[in-house]
C-alpha cells in the first residue's frame, strides 16, 4: 500500500467544460492501467464530471473529495471546486464556462506551488472566454510564468520531434519587435538545460531557424538573420554549445533535417507548430520548460466541433500524462546525481 500512496500526484485542470477537456480526461483514466502509473486529480467538480460522463456514456467511478490528502491511489479523485450546477451546453463557448476553467486552472497552479501536487496537465481552455479583469493572460503559459520560478520556454515534445518558440501567441506583425539577441541565447539555454535534467540528452543539438523565408537570402529579404540570430548562436558556439543555424524552415522540415537534432528554436508560433503538428498531431505535448514546477498539456485546443459526440481521441492528453511523470522522474535523478557534496553531507549527518 506504502508504494501506491507515494505515487505521483497528477493534478489535472478540467479546461472548458463545453469543449473537449472533460471527455479525453475521463477516457484516459477509463484504463485502469493509468492508476499503476499515479494518483489523478481534476480540479472541477463531481456534478460537472457526472454530467459529461452521462452524455458521453462512459464508465468510470469518480471519487469526490474536498482536500488533496484525501485523493484514493485507484480512483479518479475530483477535487470539488464548486458546488453549483455548471451551465454547460458541449460545443458552445461562453464567459461563464470560461471562468469555471480559470477557477480550475488557478487553483491547481495553487496546489502545485504548494506541494499538493507533484507535476499538472492542463485541459484545454477558450483564450477568449477565459479573459476578465482578475484574469488577464493570453494563455496558460504567461499565468505560469507568473506564478512560478523560472523563465519558461513553450516546448512542443514528442518522440520524433521537439519545437521551443522564442514568441508564441503574439500577432504576426508584432513577432519581429520581440526577437533579439539576448532573448534567443536565453530560450536556447532553457531549452539545453531542459533538454539535459528532463530528457536525459547529455550534450543536445540543437537547430535554429531563420525569421524570414529563406532565412533572409544574406540580407536581401530580412536583416534579422544576419544582425541578431547568427550573433545568437555564435555566442552560444563559444560556450561550447552545439547549436546550428540559421536554417530556413521550410527547406529544413521538407529535407528531414530536423531528424539530425535533439530540438528546433522557431522564431514564432505557427512557424513551429505549424510541422509539429504535421509531423507529432496526437502524440504531442506543449511542455512548460524552464520553470520549476512541471506543466503539460495535450497538443490540441477545445475542439467544439466534436464535443459532446463521444468522438474526441484522448492520445495527446494520455501523452500529457505519461510526459509529466517522466520528466517529473527524469529530473528527479538529475537532481539526486547534481546535489552539491555538502548539502549530501549534511543530509547523512541529520540522519
Amino acid at each position: 500500500m506504502k508504494n501506491k500512496i507515494n505515487k505521483i500526484k497528477v493534478g489535472i485542470s478540467v479546461g472548458d467544460l463545453n469543449g473537449i477537456g472533460a471527455e479525453v480526461i475521463l477516457k484516459t483514466f477509463q484504463n485502469n492501467l493509468m492508476f499503476d502509473f499515479c494518483t489523478p486529480i481534476v480540479f472541477a467538480s463531481t456534478k460537472a464530471l457526472s454530467f459529461q460522463k452521462k452524455i458521453l456514456n462512459l464508465k468510470i467511478d469518480l471519487h469526490g473529495i474536498t482536500n488533496v490528502n484525501q485523493a484514493f491511489p485507484n480512483k479518479l479523485n475530483v477535487l470539488n471546486l464548486w458546488k453549483e450546477p455548471v451551465p454547460m451546453v458541449p460545443g458552445k463557448p461562453t464567459k461563464i464556462i470560461g471562468q469555471y476553467a480559470v477557477d480550475s486552472f488557478v487553483k491547481a497552479v495553487q496546489a502545485l506551488k504548494q506541494g499538493d501536487i507533484d507535476v499538472l496537465v492542463t485541459a484545454p481552455f477558450n483564450k477568449e472566454t477565459i479573459q476578465s479583469d482578475a484574469f488577464d493572460f493570453p494563455g496558460h503559459t504567461d499565468y505560469l510564468a507568473q506564478e512560478l520560478a523560472g523563465k519558461p520556454l513553450m516546448f512542443m515534445v514528442s518522440e520524433d520531434l521537439k519545437i521551443g518558440l522564442v514568441t508564441d501567441h503574439l500577432p504576426i506583425n508584432e513577432v519581429a519587435k520581440h526577437i533579439n539577441e539576448e532573448k534567443i541565447i536565453e530560450k536556447i539555454q532553457t531549452m539545453s538545460k531542459s533538454l539535459v535534467q528532463d530528457f536525459g540528452i547529455d550534450k543536445p543539438r540543437i537547430a535554429v531557424l531563420g525569421l524570414n523565408p529563406h532565412a533572409g537570402d544574406g540580407g536581401i529579404i530580412g536583416n534579422e538573420e544576419n544582425q541578431i540570430i547568427q550573433p545568437a548562436i555564435e555566442a552560444l558556439q563559444s560556450e561550447n554549445h552545439l547549436v546550428f543555424g540559421p536554417y530556413a524552415a521550410d527547406g529544413f522540415f521538407a529535407g528531414n533535417n530536423y531528424k539530425k537534432f535533439d530540438a528546433v528554436l522557431a522564431m514564432y508560433h505557427d512557424q513551429g507548430l505549424i510541422p509539429f503538428k504535421t509531423i507529432s498531431f496526437g502524440k504531442g505535448v506543449n511542455y512548460t520548460a524552464g520553470l520549476n514546477k512541471i506543466r503539460t498539456s495535450p497538443d490540441h485546443g477545445t475542439a467544439y466541433e466534436i464535443a459532446g459526440k463521444n468522438l474526441a481521441d484522448p492520445g495527446s492528453f494520455r501523452e500529457a500524462v505519461f510526459t509529466a511523470i517522466d520528466i517529473y522522474k527524469k529530473r528527479r535523478e538529475w537532481n539526486a546525481l547534481n546535489k552539491n557534496p555538502l548539502e549530501i553531507q549534511q543530509e547523512k549527518s541529520k540522519n
